[in-house]
């Protein structure tokens, strides 16, 4: 068993949430001055190659790594993975990095909602008012009765959505699955998937942006290694709420980088959001501690 460390954990999803930000932000560069399925697909090459590499050095080999119970199940995650991400990143064109960010963490809040009915977890009447006050916020961030609400402020709610939903799709698969076996399909699955839709696409790409391309690459590698090895040696309790800083570096890239302006309804509506989010991971510490 890996000894765990809780410090070195916590600054390792530091460190996380600053790379995925950043990521966010040069998928949002690339998208722009290309289109979302192109970019999407050369990373995917990348996290195909890494998820792989991974197989074959782990005890179990390539075999290992296919061995699943649920291989529809372990698709459609890899599937609906791709298609969360290519909906946020439309976001960020559109929208930009703060106030996609802003309404993409209620995604707690939606797994919490469904995971009653999908997993037959208890949920009890205060998380369901976390809930609630958490789609409080996110309302007052799409302010609908202002005059100023804009129908692209659902796009990010639509990927919050989905990636509740993949989130909830792997806790269901990791009653039966290790997490190397779906961290592989994640890759492979997706890959495929991203292929499929984006090889329609391709477009030349100047050597400047091939750059930001590798480094898109190396971040995400980068993000999710460290995020794996931050898990194996911290309880998830206790790294959860440092997810939240994504939307902390996210707002400093968009504002400082990509001139994005952080609305006083944004502002708020995240900090009730977050607020609910916190709340709901602090009932479910306690819970499973009892």
């Amino acid at each position: 068993m890996t000894e765990q460390n809780t410090r070195l954990g916590v600054a390792m999803m530091v460190a996380v949430t600053f790379i995925f930000a950043a990521q966010d932000g040069i998928s949002r560069h690339l998208a722009g001055a290309y289109n979302v399925y192109l970019v999407v697909m050369i990373r995917y090459w990348v996290f195909a190659l890494f998820v792989l590499g991974l197989a074959l050095r782990s005890a179990g080999g390539l075999k290992g790594a296919l061995r699943t119970k649920h291989p529809l199940m372990q698709s459609l995650r890899g599937v609906l993975l791709v298609l969360e991400i290519w909906v946020a990143i439309i976001a960020f064109v559109k929208l930009g990095l703060v106030e996609s960010h802003s309404i993409f963490i209620s995604y707690p809040l939606i797994v919490a909602a469904l995971s009653g009915p999908v997993l037959g977890e208890k949920v009890g009447w205060r998380r369901w008012l976390a809930i609630g006050t958490g789609f409080v916020g996110v309302t007052i961030i799409l302010a609908p009765g202002s005059g100023v609400f804009r129908p692209e402020a659902l796009i990010p709610l639509a990927g919050a959505i989905m990636f509740a939903i993949y989130a909830l799709a792997t806790r269901w698969v990791a009653r039966d699955d290790s997490g190397e076996v779906s961290f592989f399909w994640t890759g492979i699955t997706g890959a495929i998937t991203a292929t499929a839709g984006g090889i329609w696409f391709w477009q030349p790409m100047s050597a400047g942006d091939w750059g930001w391309m590798g480094l898109l690459c190396l971040t995400a590698i980068a993000g999710h290694w460290l995020m794996i090895r931050a898990y194996e040696i911290a309880e998830a309790s206790a790294l959860q709420p440092i997810a939240y800083l994504q939307l902390v570096f996210g707002a400093i890239f968009g504002i400082t980088i990509f001139g994005d302006v952080l609305r006083p309804n944004v502002a708020l509506g995240a900090a009730v959001t977050v607020g609910a989010g916190l709340f709901t991971l602090w009932r479910a510490r306690r819970a499973a501690r009892r």
